[in-house]
């Protein structure tokens, strides 16, 4: 099977969460962290801030690992870095998502978090006040 490495932002304000809706692809609807494929010769954290100016045109700090999650998809083998990261500047601007909401820890369940991601729920509510 396939292995996919990608990177996930989990972009924090205080007590909230930015999550995004996929707008395309075979998942589109699911909700995720942001981010994106490693391309060769990044390191993940360079990727993580290529991918979120690429895809939110939006400048972010990446901070520490939160967790590597490893899924298996019907079709290939996800491996994905997820970082706390905070925003530096811009808007948030969707490019390729079809929605976006900040989430509280009371309300991080209301989405329909893709398979992998919906993994790292319980880590970010245990840190969340």
């Amino acid at each position: 099977m396939k292995t996919v490495r990608v990177v996930a932002a989990v972009i924090h304000d205080k007590d909230r969460i930015f999550a995004t809706q996929r707008g395309y692809g075979e998942y589109k609807d699911g909700w995720e962290f942001p981010g994106g494929k490693i391309e060769e010769g990044e390191t993940p954290e360079q990727a993580l801030k290529r991918e979120i100016m690429e895809e939110l045109d939006t400048e972010i700090t990446v901070g520490e690992l939160i967790d590597t999650i490893e899924y298996d998809y019907p079709n290939f083998h996800l491996s994905m870095d997820c970082f706390w990261c905070e925003l530096v500047s811009g808007d948030l601007t969707l490019k390729e998502h079809e929605a976006a909401k900040w989430l509280d820890k009371n309300n991080l369940g209301s989405v329909s978090w893709l398979p992998a991601d919906i993994t790292l729920i319980d880590k970010i509510k245990a840190v969340l006040k």
